[in-house]
């Protein structure tokens, strides 16, 4: 049995983990990861009692990994992908199509390279204006796709300014939204989108806040990453962080910020080594911060951001 905490995705009504899996870092290209190893991975995901995964067409072979190891296992795991995504391109760089077709040849993609006959959330990537999505008649597409039981719910990959319409639109069961300690721009919208009614996934509650280098693959991040990284170091040192987070890792004081956030329903966390989901494994079965530790933490960033 999992110790893992969970939480109801908002109206979807499913109980998901409040920790996820996020498989971009089984993309292969830059961060190779051999399909054995891959797959021996996403199985201890699922032994671990994670039953939530996201990935997308743009993350190259994640979606072919998790369809090869883990399809026989379909009944065990809430499986979110996008759309919107150039099809049969090997990386994220192309430009996003939104209409009708692309949207729909997109997820017959995902189906057939997940070994699926049904993709539990598909989520817009790259936060389209809600024009774009409008003048492509996009949602109605997927609402189609519903009906035809090929989706279960529909969500939106958002950010600011675009995720304020997003919002308002009231048609999405979930937004996926970065959000951390040292980022915390989207804290605002998160709980709106809760309040609403939808079902809330943070991306970047590690990696893209992370104070130290520990967990993460940052070599192969691009230098602009890099640059930003530093900064949030940065951060971490001005706001004296390392005084509330005890005997708790850089790693382990993020992710259970992250996860104690009272509107947030799961953090996709990823890694293409065993030792880390083992740490974030460990880190996110300790529970939420206490209270008194989470908002202090929350006063001394506010107090420090440019």
């Amino acid at each position: 049995m999992s110790d893992l905490p969970t939480t109801t995705l908002g109206r979807t009504g499913v109980e998901v983990t409040r920790l996820g899996y996020g498989a971009m870092e089984l993309r292969g290209g830059g961060v190779m990861i051999e399909p054995a190893a891959a797959a021996s991975l996403l199985n201890a995901v699922l032994d671990a009692g994670i039953n939530f995964i996201d990935t997308s067409p743009d993350y190259g072979e994640s979606e072919t990994r998790i369809g090869e190891a883990i399809s026989h296992r379909r009944e065990e795991y809430f499986l979110a992908s996008k759309c919107g995504c150039p099809i049969n391109h090997p990386g994220h760089r192309a430009p996003h199509i939104f209409t009708r077709e692309n949207v729909r040849a997109g997820v017959e993609q995902s189906l057939v390279r997940m070994r699926t006959d049904h993709l539990d959330l598909v989520q817009f990537h790259a936060s389209p204006s809600r024009s774009v999505l409008e003048e492509n008649d996009s949602v109605a597409e997927l609402e189609l796709m519903k009906e035809e039981g090929k989706i279960r719910f529909i969500g939106m990959s958002g950010t600011l300014p675009n995720l304020v319409d997003h919002i308002d639109m009231g048609v999405f069961d979930a937004f996926q939204i970065p959000h951390s300690l040292l980022e915390p721009e989207h804290d605002e919208w998160i709980t709106r989108a809760a309040l609403g009614g939808a079902g809330t996934i943070i991306r970047g509650g590690v990696a893209r806040g992370a104070p130290a280098a520990e967990n993460i693959e940052v070599n192969h991040l691009p230098g602009r990453h890099r640059q930003a990284l530093d900064r949030r170091k940065d951060l971490w040192s001005q706001a004296g962080l390392d005084d509330l987070r005890g005997d708790m890792s850089n790693m382990e004081f993020m992710l259970r910020f992250t996860i104690s956030h009272p509107h947030m329903h799961t953090t996709i966390v990823g890694t293409s080594r065993m030792e880390h989901l083992q740490d974030n494994l460990a880190a996110a079965s300790n529970g939420l911060l206490p209270s008194d530790i989470y908002a202090e933490a929350k006063r001394r960033v506010d107090a420090v951001m440019p």
